[in-house]
């Protein structure tokens, strides 16, 4: 598998791809290809220019670590306070933990920090990644993974197939590439997961680690 520092990843096309070729309901509001790529661009360029503090995850992240999915969307982890630095940046939504914004046509997802773990893959498991468009800073292999497991329990209760389906996947490939030590992630998910939740994140990556032995043991 290709090492995370040879992959190389424009934001911009990925995005304007995944939402060129989605054929499902349109969102309001679309604009073209080029016009979503300069949005990222300019993102990106004012978030460094304001230094404001944040931390690129989800599915743009992983891209750089293994091959995967297209998506439409850029995931941040963010502080609140940071949002009053960026009005450029449109709140549509948000809670405690989570917001949905838009930046010129492009949507932006925001897990905030208020959320200790969210707070705590912010600070310790961050590192910067070259993309085409400049360096951002980015979730380590093991702060996807952290991510990920987090949100799985939340995601059976709502009985989403759809993104249970993605989660695992994600975490199969992560796991299956980079081998991780997964007890001290479980060490680090005890303090913001009931014990129920805990125990069904490792049974599932229990499984997940059986199929990786299946796979391993193919001619």
């Amino acid at each position: 598998m290709r090492g995370a520092e040879t992959r190389e990843v424009h934001i911009g096309k990925i995005v304007r791809n995944a939402v060129l070729f989605n054929f499902g309901p349109a969102r309001g509001g679309e604009m073209d290809g080029d016009g979503l790529m300069e949005a990222v661009s300019r993102l990106f360029t004012l978030l460094r220019e304001r230094r404001i503090d944040y931390l690129l995850v989800g599915g743009i992240a992983l891209l750089k670590y293994v091959e995967g999915r297209n998506t439409e969307d850029i995931d941040l982890i963010m502080a609140v306070s940071s949002l009053e630095a960026l009005p450029e940046l449109h709140l549509e939504a948000k809670d405690n933990d989570f917001a949905r914004a838009s930046f010129n046509g492009l949507r932006v997802d925001l897990r905030l920090t208020t959320n200790p773990l969210f707070e705590e893959v912010r600070r310790h498991h961050a590192t910067t990644q070259r993309f085409v468009e400049q360096e951002i800073p980015c979730a380590t292999v093991e702060g996807l993974l952290l991510l990920k497991l987090y949100a799985l329990p939340s995601l059976y209760r709502q009985g989403n197939f759809a993104r249970v389906a993605l989660y695992e996947g994600d975490l199969s490939t992560l796991m299956h590439g980079y081998r991780p030590a997964l007890e001290p992630l479980f060490e680090k998910l005890q303090p913001h997961l009931s014990a129920t939740d805990l125990e069904s994140v490792r049974k599932i990556v229990g499984e997940i680690q059986e199929r990786i032995e299946r796979f391993d043991r193919q001619p």
